[in-house]
């Protein structure tokens, strides 16, 4: 731990398999971070409690450090639900109804995940919310589409400041499932290879997908170009993913229709790259958000909201 500043504050992003941890000074700056595989479904066998005193302590941190928290620990099956917030709804009332932790010592809050009641279009995200609101200074004013590449992809209407609705598409589980429960299996092989933006394949495949965004037929052909034309397990996978992406695209962009403002793109790593290629094949103009930044400029954010932490 930077020795030169004392921690003000810890920040957790709590996901379903693993999770963060950063100490923090008064003015939000990273002083120590940890990451390990306690994510919510060992924090329900361990104890969320445990395993975040355990981090805290290895980081050096007071028994009475505050902590604000994102993602699964306020599930209903988590640490304790944090009640969703409907949208519409402001990016500030979502980061100021964090939810406090009873019956511990320490001062802990968790900072509620969205709900959208539409009918036809019942939706819910936790965590995103978090990461949102972290690029809420480069989103500024006026309406925007924000896309959150992940396992359960989502894409995001702004206005304003307020968040008008949004959609998931769970492209990177249909990948999964694809890739090793169906046909395209002996396809792909047992280990799918990584993916290149810049695959000449990965680029066929998705501008199929984004002319109409119809991939049933498309699937099967990826099966019939190996036996067919040779087509190898390597390209196979990126076949794969461009069609999945590019479909996600074609059906996110005709969903909310905000074509002509570029798109943010909170994303970090291969997932965003081959996103931001994807949606520049699509004739989109896209902004780059890094997503570790955003969750956790997101976190301070609701600290701050919430009085934990006073900017300074």
């Amino acid at each position: 731990m930077n020795q030169n500043s004392k921690p003000a504050i810890a920040a957790v992003d709590w996901g379903t398999t693993r999770l963060r941890v950063w100490l923090l000074d008064g003015k939000g700056a990273v002083l120590d971070e940890r990451r390990g595989d306690e994510g919510l479904l060992t924090a329900q066998h361990k104890g969320f409690a445990p395993i975040l005193d355990n981090h805290l302590a290895s980081m050096g941190a007071a028994a009475d450090l505050p902590v604000i928290v994102c993602g699964m620990a306020g599930a209903r099956q988590g640490w304790v639900e944090a009640p969703y917030v409907d949208v519409p709804a402001s990016l500030a009332d979502i980061l100021g109804a964090a939810v406090p932790v009873p019956g511990i010592s320490r001062d802990v809050r968790i900072v509620p995940g969205l709900a959208q009641r539409k009918a036809g279009a019942p939706d819910v995200m936790r965590g995103e919310e978090t990461q949102l609101a972290g690029v809420a200074a480069e989103i500024g004013s006026g309406s925007h589409l924000v896309c959150m590449p992940g396992t359960h992809c989502k894409w995001v209407s702004v206005d304003e400041g307020d968040v008008s609705g949004f959609g998931t598409w769970p492209t990177g589980e249909m990948f999964s499932v694809f890739a090793g429960h169906s046909i395209l299996r002996h396809s792909l092989g047992e280990k799918p290879a990584s993916v290149a933006p810049d695959s000449a394949v990965f680029r066929d495949w998705c501008r199929e997908a984004l002319t109409d965004g119809d991939i049933g037929a498309r699937l099967f052909g990826i099966r019939a170009a190996g036996l067919l034309s040779g087509l190898g397990q390597a390209e196979a996978a990126a076949a794969l993913s461009g069609l999945l992406i590019g479909a996600e695209i074609a059906s996110a962009t005709r969903r909310f229709g905000r074509r002509d403002t570029p798109v943010v793109l909170v994303g970090s790593g291969p997932l965003g790259a081959l996103y931001a290629e994807a949606l520049r094949l699509g004739g989109l103009s896209v902004r780059i958000a890094d997503a570790d930044k955003a969750v956790l400029s997101g976190l301070v954010a609701a600290a701050r909201r919430n009085g934990m932490l006073v900017e300074g």
